[in-house]
């Protein structure tokens, strides 16, 4: 899935690893965190407009079982190479933990003074609106190596999530009843390998997709006048939704199932190749957390209510408009603008790593010889 750089042949030293050529990105998964982050901003945009219509209902609750899972699956899979060595703890720190202190402080200050909230105090430990993602993924990273030790991980991730479905008493600290129950996504991600990926991208795979979400869509008809909408969101004990106790486990395995088949099916869908929105992929992050503040600025300026007077038709129109937002915040410009926020250098607050800067001296000797090689040639 990736290209594998040329081998050194036996008469050839190998390439210093500033000349090697660098592994070639797949497009399926730019392409598949895109369109996800899409669904995203979609879903948030459709909450407020939806009102009492079954038929909007149903679409939300569809959408809300498996747009999370299918960017939870794609982060665990990219996060297999994570161990504790220092850059790669030093990029956990940098691209993780500082934007969402920068983030949770932001939001917590757009709800203060923008949206004239009564709470007027910011907690780093307990996340607000987007920013639960940034802490699940930081404790998610984390201990990945952890379920790299395992023998059977995704069992015993389960296993926890089921639990978690117990504990009314587990509080938002750290969104940890999301980091919980959303933890089987993570780990199945750790677990799979580029060629789970080929597989549900089949030509029968994408055919049989159709009639699933059509099935999806006729059970989230009947699930918008029978279920809360809190078990779609993976935060609350199956006590807090008023429901009996032994429904927390069944429920947790129920919605991994729907989320699984949902996710096979959104992937089977995403294109492959190379598209318009590809390079996009690389900056759902910040599409993820800058879209935020316009979905709560339009929220408290009421421009949702105007839209739910007309409907579907707002309903239509208000997710559109936040998938072309979206879209936007990903772009190259607004990364460049942001990048201080989401991907901060802050060298001055770590320590040069000793084996790095060996590296760098064995490799700075054959960098000059073979410029001057090349400037004599």
């Amino acid at each position: 899935m990736f290209a594998a750089a040329p081998s050194p042949g036996p008469n050839r030293a190998p390439l210093p690893p500033a000349d090697r050529p660098r592994r070639q990105r797949d497009s399926f998964f730019d392409n598949a965190k895109y369109l996800a982050i899409v669904l995203v901003a979609m879903g948030h945009a459709l909450a407020p407009v939806k009102g009492d219509s079954r038929a909007l209902e149903a679409v939300y609750n569809v959408v809300y079982t498996f747009h999370m899972p299918a960017f939870i699956i794609i982060s665990g899979f990219f996060s297999r190479s994570f161990d504790m060595r220092p850059d790669r703890l030093k990029r956990l720190v940098t691209g993780v933990a500082v934007p969402y202190v920068l983030f949770e402080t932001a939001y917590s200050l757009f709800r203060i003074h923008v949206g004239d909230s009564a709470d007027r105090q910011i907690s780093l430990l307990t996340p607000w609106y987007l920013t639960w993602f940034l802490c699940a993924l930081f404790v998610w990273r984390l201990i990945s190596p952890l379920w790299k030790l395992l023998r059977h991980p995704l069992p015993v991730a389960l296993g926890v999530a089921m639990l978690a479905s117990l504990a009314p008493s587990v509080g938002g600290e750290l969104a940890l009843p999301r980091v919980l129950q959303f933890l089987p996504c993570f780990v199945l991600g750790l677990c799979m390998k580029p060629e789970h990926f080929q597989l549900v991208r089949r030509r029968w795979v994408r055919v049989a997709a159709v009639p699933v979400f059509a099935a999806a869509l006729a059970f989230g008809w009947w699930s918008a006048a029978h279920m809360d909408v809190g078990w779609f969101y993976r935060e609350n004990a199956a006590q807090d939704l008023h429901a009996p106790w032994w429904t927390g486990p069944l429920m947790t395995l129920a919605m991994f199932g729907c989320a699984l088949l949902l996710t096979a099916c959104f992937y089977a869908w995403v294109p492959g190749r190379r598209m318009w929105f590809t390079s996009l992929g690389q900056g759902t992050l910040y599409g993820y957390l800058l879209h935020g503040f316009v979905i709560k600025a339009c929220l408290y300026a009421g421009w949702f209510d105007v839209a739910q007077r007309y409907g579907p038709a707002g309903a239509a129109l208000v997710t559109v408009l936040a998938a072309g937002a979206v879209t936007l915040l990903c772009t190259h410009p607004v990364r460049r603008v942001f990048r201080f926020a989401m991907e901060p250098r802050m060298e001055w607050a770590f320590r040069q790593d000793a084996a790095q800067l060996a590296r760098e001296r064995r490799e700075t000797p054959e960098r000059e010889r073979e410029r001057a090689g090349a400037v004599s040639a």
